[in-house]
């Protein structure tokens, strides 16, 4: 990428929150629609306030995370407590997000990106920005899935594809092994977590073809799954019956008996081709139980997604080192929906694992934490003051994930309990 490609990032990551946000009303931005996330108006605060703090105060640090402003400091106001700021109309934070646009805009036009500064090296701080809105967008499209009163009317910019076939359930494919580079040294987009790249060293390992689709889990489901205590993890089995939670989040039965899923405003009965969405950790690991199976991990995941045992090289993404398009993956947002397993041909790795990049997240086993020497970089509130055994990684991205942040070496990292994010699995097992 370039520094006109970084400029461009921008611009892109706000024509999608224009657009995501263009449907709501000053009620819907405002009400906390569940303790889990923000009001939307907080996101959209936020996102302003982080361009000012990295494209305005200081482009050249070093700078403090904490010099975020008060009202828009995630450390300073829990999400849960958010919706009793006082935060402004939606008019007016359209005008905030604009104001601080044309200012950047007329600074960076002005800024040499020296090659000396590691902020403006490749112009890493404008693509950190961008990435940053990209991922709020996710957050705020959660919001919008677990929406108050009437459901989110998605404004649909394109329809995902149809499968041309039936996912092959429970098959697998054997990944050898052996010395195997994970990670990333790019320091032009990727974030400080996922460098340094390292060599680990993997025993050989069978993996599914494609994510658990939700033909297989109504099975698990009619199967007895969720009252099957040899399934669960002690945590699970606890998370499980202080919930009473029978099914993914967003499932309802009809009066036939039928399961139905709702994704924004579009309901109907759930399409077993698809992959599981909204479902949490525990949900997952009882699950590859239930089939002999295990989640797995991250290293696995990756090894899976980018290793290509016949030359023994990492590749960018499954498919190849060609970058990423709606084409390739259903990513992107604005499709608003997964996709059938198989509908995107090109999506395969080079073991023959479908579907890695896109759709749904995918639950690894691995607690989150930083690579053999992980250098905080450029504030560690990003990324290294959530490492320890709370939080497990889950990898790929999903539907609602910006083009410019789902890449293969990305991690994303939430409590084993959380549902509302777009979130499925893949299951492993030893060899």
């Amino acid at each position: 990428m370039n520094v006109d490609d970084a400029l461009g990032s921008l611009d892109r990551a706000r024509e999608h929150t224009l657009a995501i946000i263009a449907p709501l009303s000053d009620l819907d931005v405002s009400v906390q629609h569940d303790p889990l996330m923000s009001p939307v108006i907080w996101d959209l605060g936020h996102i302003a306030a982080f361009e000012t703090l990295w494209l305005l105060r200081n482009l050249h640090g070093p700078i403090e995370f904490s010099e975020m402003p008060g009202t828009y400091n995630p450390f300073e106001h829990p999400r849960s407590t958010r919706g009793l700021l006082g935060l402004p109309s939606l008019d007016e934070q359209r005008g905030e997000l604009a104001r601080v646009r044309a200012e950047v805009s007329a600074r960076l036009a002005k800024e040499a990106f020296d090659a000396d500064s590691p902020l403006l090296r490749d112009a890493y701080v404008v693509r950190m920005v961008a990435q940053h809105e990209r991922q709020h967008q996710e957050t705020i499209l959660q919001t919008l899935q677990l929406k108050q009163g009437a459901p989110y009317a998605a404004p649909r910019a394109w329809r995902v594809p149809d499968s041309p076939g039936r996912p092959l359930d429970g098959a697998m494919v054997r990944c050898p092994g052996g010395p195997i580079r994970i990670g990333t040294d790019d320091r032009t987009e990727s974030y400080d977590n996922e460098r340094p790249a390292h060599e680990v060293m993997l025993a050989p390992f069978d993996i599914d073809v494609s994510p658990v689709t939700n033909g297989a889990y109504l099975r698990f489901i009619a199967d007895g799954g969720y009252d099957d205590r040899a399934l669960w993890s002690d945590a699970g089995w606890s998370w499980r019956c202080e919930t009473g939670i029978r099914a993914p989040k967003h499932w309802e039965r009809d009066t036939q008996g039928q399961w139905r899923a709702r994704m924004m405003d579009a309901a109907d009965v759930v399409d077993p081709l698809r992959p599981v969405c909204h479902v949490c950790y525990h949900e997952a690991e009882a699950f590859a139980r239930s089939v002999s199976k295990r989640l797995p991990t991250e290293q696995e995941w990756e090894a899976a997604a980018t290793w290509n045992p016949h030359t023994s090289s990492q590749q960018a993404f499954p498919w190849g080192d060609h970058p990423l398009t709606r084409e390739t993956a259903n990513v992107d947002q604005l499709g608003f929906e997964t996709a059938q397993v198989g509908a995107y041909p090109r999506n395969v790795s080079p073991i023959g694992c479908y579907g890695m990049i896109g759709d749904v997240w995918e639950w690894t086993s691995s607690d989150f934490g930083g690579y053999p020497g992980f250098a905080a970089f450029p504030y560690p509130e990003y990324s290294e003051v959530f490492f320890g055994s709370e939080y497990k990684v889950l990898r790929g991205g999903s539907w609602a994930t910006g083009a410019d942040v789902a890449r293969a070496t990305f991690r994303n990292w939430d409590y084993p309990i959380r549902r509302q994010i777009f979130a499925g699995f893949r299951c492993a097992r030893d060899a």
